[in-house]
Order: structure tokens, then C-alpha cells, then sequence
């Protein structure tokens, strides 16, 4: 068989439900041996790091919530068996109900780079931190001690705790994972 042109679309879906989507089109396209029309299906997703009760958790988020991209030849059944998968509204396009419309290589170049920049970016963290936040102190000599942010420092993952010791307000650098929000 030829090899087939395959151009990328953009489907759109139930938000919050990509990831079981694009296993129930991987799997319905595996179904009707359509494999040869379609190239890859991506949710782009990137890897978070946030701080919950003072533990340091990674998960993936969206980047795109409600979307999916799809490289495929849209020809035959396959615009049809896709469209019939439970939590998929429908394709992209220039007017409302109309054909697909694919993305153009400049699209295509910049969402495929975001993701690649994504994956080099993995260790990103999500501060859950602001100046004027009520805190309590989980680690070190002064465990249990409550205290105001006065300074965050994204670079150097620290913030600046004011905190009362001995009557006296004393500035803590802290780092993320030793303070915890009141």
C-alpha cells in the first residue's frame, strides 16, 4: 500500500477526560484496522511538581484541557468511527460543523516544540507560596513556630519566614518543603 499523506487535526473532547479518550481512539482504530490512516495521537501533557501538607507530588497536566492531536489521513470511515467515540464533540474547523481543518506546519512546529520543551522543563515546580501567607514551620529547630511570608524566592526554591522569638519578629530562610500553609 502507498504510503498514505497524513496531516494533523485538532479533536475536540470532553476536558479533564483526554488521556481515556485517546486510549478508547487508539483502541477503536486498532478495531477497524485503520492504523495505516492515522500517524500519532498526542495530549500534550506536561510534568508539574506541587507542594500538598508540606510533600513534594508530580503529576501531568494538560496543556491543551479539551483538546486532542491527531496525525492522520481523514479519509473513509476514519472521520466517522472517530466522531462516534464516546466524549469526542467533534474536529476543529473554520465554520461550525464543517469539514476538519488541518493545522498548518507552523502550528503543528509549535505545539510539537512546546512539548519537547516540556519534557526538558520536567522539574518545574508550582509555588503554592505568596508574600503576607500564614505559615507553620514542619522541619528544623524551629518546628511549630507560625509565622507571615515576607519574601519568595523562585530561583533559590526558599521563602523568607517572620516569625516571633523570644518577642522579637526574626527572619527564617526556609525552604519550600519546610513550611506548610495555616
Amino acid at each position: 500500500m502507498s504510503e498514505q499523506v497524513k496531516k494533523w487535526y485538532v479533536i475536540k473532547v470532553v476536558s479533564g477526560k483526554e488521556a481515556k479518550i485517546q486510549k478508547l481512539m487508539e483502541n477503536e482504530i486498532q478495531r477497524n484496522g485503520l492504523q495505516d490512516y492515522v500517524g500519532e495521537i498526542l495530549v500534550p501533557t506536561e510534568k508539574v511538581v506541587q507542594i500538598r501538607n508540606g510533600k513534594r507530588i508530580q503529576k501531568d497536566k494538560t496543556l491543551f484541557p479539551g483538546y486532542i492531536y491527531m496525525e492522520a489521513n481523514l479519509s473513509g470511515e476514519l472521520p466517522h468511527v472517530i466522531k462516534s467515540i464516546p466524549g469526542v464533540m467533534g474536529y476543529l474547523s473554520g465554520v461550525k460543523g464543517g469539514d476538519p481543518m488541518p493545522l498548518s506546519k507552523k502550528e503543528v512546529n509549535r505545539i510539537l516544540g512546546k512539548i519537547d520543551e516540556m519534557a526538558m522543563n520536567a522539574d518545574q515546580i508550582i509555588i503554592p507560596y505568596n508574600v503576607g501567607d500564614a505559615v507553620t514551620v514542619t522541619d528544623g529547630p524551629f518546628k511549630g513556630f507560625e509565622g507571615v511570608i515576607e519574601e519568595v524566592n523562585k530561583d533559590r526554591k526558599k521563602v523568607i519566614v517572620m516569625v516571633k522569638f523570644f518577642g522579637r519578629k526574626t527572619p527564617l530562610e526556609l525552604g519550600y518543603f519546610e513550611v506548610k500553609k495555616i
